[in-house]
């Protein structure tokens, strides 16, 4: 299906490339400001950020879904908006609202597909079942897609994606919407995929642990621009130190907090968040500023440092604000279309 994947992890070769690239609406919102960054061929590479980041718009400027107001955007070498057709025959794309329907077998969305993608007549056949088999759907190809749960329907559209062997596969959030349980077959098959064939896969997210679960590489993006890029590792890395987290029996006053003990990275009116370069020595001395001001404390934690930290870092804010809104509509869909 694709090149030995072993060799893709560590090739040079730019799978995509967008520079300066940005998006302006007409009503002057400017969904994506002057964002750039590559994709290696074999790696997986996420945009992660809150909904209104920029994310979607990036990826569908990717998918010739959108055109971006100015910029370059490259795949493999070719230019994305002089030559639209040949890059969407690279590509498979799974968008974040439900996108097979749910009144026809698995079989038949995946025949239309192919039909639509131009498929051999003589190869359809074959591939629909090899995505099937790939994705864990052979028993139930022929049943209606609405007796699927979300987790299955969202392996289904990954199995449709596959259906013209792209080089490239993008990914709309995921598994937002879905249980514990189905978020990690999805990751499971994600991974799978990647390693078995080398697929390049670009994935938006809000999920810190989809990101670190799956990613080589992530853009953290805020407000349309890029915050910071680097691998898991090394951004939790340079947040440094641990994170302790001091939660008040009532309302804490304006403080002035000392340098030598942390930084408070995170406040609301009953508890802050302190960076310190070691938790455990710092909670006894934090506990003793705040008895000295007469705060009470209700209760003293520490976590060492995540994604979110990272996010909160460089954006300013925290990553999940505002996010429970939107995945409880899309909770919601796969539960009404599964009827």
């Amino acid at each position: 299906m694709h090149p030995d994947p072993t060799t893709l992890k560590a090739s040079s070769v730019i799978a995509i490339e967008a520079g300066n690239l940005t998006k302006i609406y007409r009503d002057g919102i400017r969904a994506v400001n002057d964002v750039s960054f590559s994709v290696k061929q074999g790696e997986i590479f996420g945009l992660l950020g809150p909904n209104g980041a920029g994310k979607t718009t990036t990826m569908k400027m990717i998918v010739t879904l959108a055109k971006a107001t100015s910029g370059t955007l490259n795949v493999f070498g070719i230019n994305v908006f002089k030559s639209p057709e040949t890059v969407r025959e690279m590509l498979g794309y799974v968008p974040q609202s439900i996108s097979v329907d749910t009144d026809l077998t698995a079989y038949e969305n995946l025949l239309i597909f192919a039909k639509l993608s131009y498929v051999d007549k003589k190869e359809r056949n074959e591939r629909i079942k090899n995505a099937l088999e790939y994705m864990d759907l052979t028993g139930r190809a022929n049943d209606l897609v609405k007796r699927y749960s979300g987790g299955m329907m969202r392996r289904l559209e990954i199995a449709q994606a596959l259906v013209n062997l792209p080089k490239i596969l993008l990914l709309d959030e995921p598994s937002i919407g879905l249980d514990p349980s189905s978020k990690k077959q999805v990751w499971k098959r994600i991974k799978q995929l990647n390693q078995d064939f080398g697929i390049t896969i670009l994935i938006t997210t809000h999920d810190m642990g989809e990101a670190d679960e799956l990613c080589d590489r992530i853009a953290i993006m805020s407000e349309g621009k890029i915050a910071i890029l680097g691998s898991p590792t090394d951004l939790k890395k340079d947040v440094g130190g641990d994170i302790v987290t001091v939660n008040f029996v009532s309302s804490c006053p304006t403080i002035s907090f000392p340098k030598e003990i942390g930084k408070i990275i995170h406040n609301n009116e009953k508890s802050i968040q302190i960076l310190t370069t070691n938790g455990e020595e710092a909670i006894p001395l934090i506990a003793d500023f705040f008895r000295s001001h007469e705060i009470r404390v209700e209760s003293i934690s520490i976590n060492k440092a995540n994604l979110d930290d990272v996010f909160m870092k460089y954006a300013k804010r925290r990553l999940e604000d505002g996010l429970y809104k939107d995945i409880r509509k899309t909770r919601r869909d796969f539960v009404r279309y599964s009827r």
